[in-house]
């Protein structure tokens, strides 16, 4: 057994008092004032178990800030309210309390079985206690009044120390956590994905906050529904599609109010609806985008009080972050959908398209007829046709739409259309274009024209007749040499009364006619220089002994290495016409 200590306010124990409030007051690292301010406190009084426990105001419960002597798990988890057990009445009481025989006063709660004698000594600070300086002996009636006094002079010289300490903390904490915010705020912008987004948002959330229970709602204000959740419990995570509306709860009231709701007790707040039956108390944070709710943070705890002011306004502060990222991930996955539908749309546009591109007639017309088409987008405004005059008649069209894509194929197909509806009437080539143009320029759309070049030939007196609107002047190959046919000619759906000039030409066996776009003769290669039409009446001239179909797979495969396989700038359409 100890012996008795016998403690007076000797010169010795005075200086130990100045050397306490010296090194207190030289930190603002509370664990280092305390365990100081412990070790020099053992000089004066020879405890076994020393526990310096500060007063959790919103809940008035003390809670342990350092301990000797203490096992693990009581420093972890006891909270003594304020009025029970020997330091919860020094705290309510503001007087020292010693007791000289523990299993003799009710009040004691038993943290150490083999304790006998305590004292506990409020840790006052402007009038308010704020903590207790505890110290326990296992011997009975072990501590005495100078003991007691002793320990208030220290805890005078701590109060100051602890709230300096404690203030620093705060700072420090809040400092930390704008950090930890603008951290977390910059990794939730770059992610486009909401599932995502929502599962990441929920871990970053506990850098912040330590959280058991946690929702991220997201919302349709427009449709005052909830369409989907991630809910974490105590780790385990899942992700919830639903679609159901919702102006009750904790989390209805944030929806209502826009703004956030803090419930110490949920038990005592009549708005609650009981989802978790070990949820004690709650967060919920509305997400606000241009002042309307995209969403909301939903936190619980099965701890009273468990949320602070604090938690309140780090939340909100990654609210506003966090709804702006929601929001992007939002409309990236809307636009990402609208960009499949489309994309979907116009393959099915250009498996269309490619049905609808004419076949090359079978009948008998004297020819070798070879066509091909390419586009550079998913449709394209290039066009072409063989129109059926008679059994020894056939018209040949080619034209090009101003512009590309979707417009210009629909542009396209409405003057394919018109040009089959004229071909009943078997008008030469200057009068069809005429009345094509008259046509298109009733129905005339801003912006957009077309180049055409029309075509008849005829089987048993070998005539071919031709007339251009703007379109590139077709090549023949005749009398050994490849020369342009010069046409010329206002395009399509300029102006509404136009004439055409047109030649006719007869043809002996071997002469080739060739149709081209000018995504063939525009094609640039590396350089920037083009294809032209002069490559491509070499091209013709040297090879004129091929087939129609082996000619124009020969002028594809010659433009497509000349480009090196650079992407198309424009549809490339080829017609070739060999007499046999």
């Amino acid at each position: 057994m100890e012996a008795k200590a016998q403690v007076e306010l000797s010169p010795e124990i005075l200086a130990t008092l100045v050397e306490i409030g010296e090194e207190i007051n030289a930190s603002l690292d509370l664990d280092h004032v305390l365990e100081k301010a412990a070790a020099l406190v053992k000089r004066l009084v020879n405890y076994e178990i020393f526990a310096v426990m500060l007063l959790d105001e919103a809940s008035r419960e003390l809670y342990f800030r350092f301990a000797i002597g203490h096992r693990p798990e009581v420093v972890e988890k006891w909270r003594v309210p304020v009025g029970k057990g020997i330091t919860g009445t020094a705290a309510e009481t503001r007087r020292p309390v010693r007791v000289a025989d523990v299993q003799q006063d009710g009040r004691y709660i038993n943290a150490v079985d083999s304790v006998r004698s305590e004292i506990a000594v409020p840790i006052m600070f402007k009038g308010k206690c704020i903590g207790v300086l505890d110290i326990q002996s296992r011997e009975v009636d072990y501590f005495t009044r100078d003991q007691q006094n002793i320990l208030a002079l220290v805890a005078g010289r701590l109060a100051g120390a602890i709230e300096n300490a404690q203030l620093f903390e705060g700072t420090r904490r809040q400092a930390d956590t704008l950090l930890v915010l603008n951290e977390v705020a910059r990794e939730a912008s770059s992610i486009l994905d909401v599932e995502e987004l929502l599962r990441r948002t929920a871990e970053l959330i506990k850098r912040v906050i330590d959280y058991q229970m946690l929702s991220i709602l997201l919302y349709d204000d427009a449709r005052k529904v909830f369409t989907r959740s991630v809910d974490v419990k105590y780790g385990r995570s899942e992700h919830n599609k639903m679609n159901y509306a919702t102006t009750q709860g904790i989390v209805g009231a944030a929806v209502a109010l826009r703004q956030p709701v803090l419930v110490p007790d949920v038990h005592a707040d009549a708005r609650y609806l009981m989802a978790n039956p070990d949820t004690r108390s709650e967060l919920a944070v509305p997400l606000l985008y241009k002042n309307r709710v995209v969403g909301v943070l939903d936190l619980e705890s099965p701890q009273l009080n468990y949320f602070t002011e604090q938690h309140v306004q780090a939340l909100s502060i990654l609210a506003a972050s966090l709804a702006v990222s929601l929001e992007n991930a939002r409309l990236y996955e809307q636009v990402a959908r609208d960009e499949a539908r489309m994309e979907r749309e116009l393959q099915a546009a250009r498996r269309i398209q490619g049905a609808l591109l004419p076949q090359v007639p079978t009948e008998d017309y004297g020819l070798d007829i070879a066509a091909r088409y390419e586009s550079a987008r998913e449709v394209g405004g290039d066009l072409y046709d063989f129109l059926r005059y008679g059994p020894q008649q056939l018209g040949i069209a080619m034209g090009d739409v101003s512009g590309k894509g979707s417009a210009a194929a629909l542009y396209g197909a409405v003057v394919t259309g018109i040009l089959r509806s004229l071909a009943a009437q078997k008008l030469p080539p200057a009068e069809i274009l005429r009345a094509l143009n008259t046509i298109v320029c009733e129905r005339r759309i801003e912006g957009r024209f077309m180049t055409a070049v029309f075509a008849t030939w005829q089987k048993g007196r070998r005539k071919l007749r031709i007339a251009n609107a703007g379109q590139w002047q077709p090549l023949l190959w005749k009398n050994g040499k490849c020369e342009k046919i010069r046409l010329e000619g206002l395009p399509i759906g300029i102006e509404d009364v136009v004439t055409y000039d047109e030649l006719g030409f007869t043809l002996d066996p071997g002469n080739i006619l060739v149709f081209y776009s000018d995504g063939i003769t525009e094609t640039a290669g590396p350089s920037g220089e083009m294809y032209t039409a002069a490559r491509l009446a070499d091209l013709v001239a040297g090879n004129h002994q091929l087939g129609s179909q082996e000619l124009a797979d020969l002028i594809f495969r010659a433009v497509e290495r000349f480009s090196e396989g650079a992407p198309m700038a424009d549809d490339r359409t080829l017609v070739i016409l060999k007499i046999k």
